[in-house]
């Protein structure tokens, strides 16, 4: 019988591994599907991470080596290329029906479970681009892959569509490995990348980013040879007259990630209408008691660094769970207002025991400058305001509030932006 099971050997299931081990949780064991330990990371040769957590700047294979060399240390218990089928999570013990060709078939006993799958791209189908398929289209993600840990070449005249990170990163690298990129598209008329991935790998190489723009048509028969592209109104509808055909013999897709969670549906977990992650509370415990989740499972991180916190967070509230008894405390829901996509955690226990600070990670729906943060009760209130030099969908906002503050509250809390 395990204390906990983390299920994905990733930034986030590794800072959960490690922070269990080292609050004295020593019963506990990560699977992990791939070959090996650090999930996405490993194909991440770029540099700009772990500013926060290890206050330098790595790579993501730094980065992830940095907990694995720790999980060894504290001699972390963990299983690779295991993939998971089937969370049994009725009662107080979970059973994790887990495929491996070292282990076979088990059914692993466990108190709590902690969901670090993180998150799949989407797919051309999943955005309905119309035309042929040839040779050619690679979502980003794939790309990278391909390039960084297989060293296979890609293609040589590339157009990329989406700005997100990784379609931004993807780039850069095309280029330092060779190829035209000839431009980035992104339907939103803003980009949904930092703004220094913007600078870095588009600026710096005198990449152009057209925004309000789509791929509406993919050419060619074996191979990719060329696609249309067309500007697009408020309502993502292509705008007549603006179509234009661009020859290409590779189009990379970065069009959005998505939480993995077929896994967490047969818990019964609950998810978020909006970014398809578990609904939490703020010990990131989920509505199936004794299941936790934490990193880009629950929802999208525009830092690894955030996602290795909050894994921490989860981590923490297991080995509170294990050691203390269940107690009743009030539910507030956390509400998404003017301008807010959406909230991390979604509710919160009124707990007067609880003296840490409240900490709301959010995603505003608009760019724009000179504004403010706007937290509110159920009677309309403002509780706290907070300014703002920019806000911009590609960057994560986070807002801590005194419990003091919070326990107060008796409908619901919201978080809105207001004009200063």
């Amino acid at each position: 019988m395990l204390d906990s099971l983390i299920i994905g050997g990733g930034p986030a299931g590794l800072a959960a591994a490690q922070e269990m081990l080292e609050q004295g949780l020593t019963n506990i064991l990560v699977v992990e599907r791939d070959m090996e330990l650090g999930g996405i990371l490993n194909q991440c040769i770029h540099n700009g991470f772990g500013l926060h957590t290890f206050r330098e700047e790595l790579t993501g294979p730094e980065y992830a080596q940095r907990y694995i060399d720790k999980i060894n240390e504290l001699k972390v218990p963990y299983q690779l290329n295991s993939m998971v089928l089937e969370i049994e999570a009725e009662g107080p013990i979970k059973k994790v029906h887990v495929v491996s060709k070292e282990y076979g078939y088990q059914i692993l006993e466990t108190k709590t479970v902690v969901l670090a799958m993180g998150s799949r791209e989407r797919t051309r189908f999943m955005i309905q681009i119309p035309g042929t398929r040839p040779a050619g289209i690679y979502m980003a993600g794939t790309a990278q892959r391909l390039v960084n840990i297989e060293g296979h070449p890609v293609g040589k005249e590339v157009v990329i569509l989406g700005s997100g990170d990784i379609g931004l990163i993807m780039a850069r690298r095309m280029t330092l490995d060779g190829a035209n990129v000839k431009m980035v598209l992104e339907l939103e008329p803003h980009s949904n990348g930092l703004n220094r991935n913007i600078v870095q790998c588009l600026d710096d190489y005198d990449i152009p980013l057209k925004l309000s723009h789509t791929v509406v048509n993919i050419h060619g028969k074996d191979r990719l040879e060329g696609v249309s592209i067309a500007q697009v109104d408020k309502n993502r509808r292509p705008i007549e007259g603006t179509i234009e055909y661009v020859p290409c013999d590779t189009l990379l897709l970065s069009v959005g990630l998505i939480p993995e969670n077929e896994l967490s549906t047969t818990a019964n977990v609950k998810l978020d209408r909006k970014t398809r992650g578990p609904l939490v509370n703020d010990m990131m415990e989920t509505n199936v008691e004794g299941v936790f989740a934490a990193g880009n499972v629950v929802h999208i991180h525009d830092l690894v660094d955030n996602v290795s916190s909050e894994a921490v967070k989860a981590a923490t509230n297991v080995v509170k769970y294990l050691n203390q008894s269940k107690q009743e405390y009030k539910e507030i829901p956390i509400v998404a207002g003017d301008f807010v996509s959406y909230t991390v955690p979604q509710t919160y226990y009124v707990n007067p025991d609880n003296t840490e600070n409240l900490e709301i990670m959010f995603r505003v729906t608009k760019m724009d400058k000179n504004v403010k943060i706007i937290v509110k009760d159920e009677k309309d209130q403002v509780l706290r305001e907070l300014r703002r030099a920019v806000i911009a969908p590609g960057e994560m906002e986070k807002i801590k509030l005194t419990r003091k503050l919070v326990n107060d509250v008796q409908g619901q809390l919201s978080i809105s932006i207001g004009e200063i």
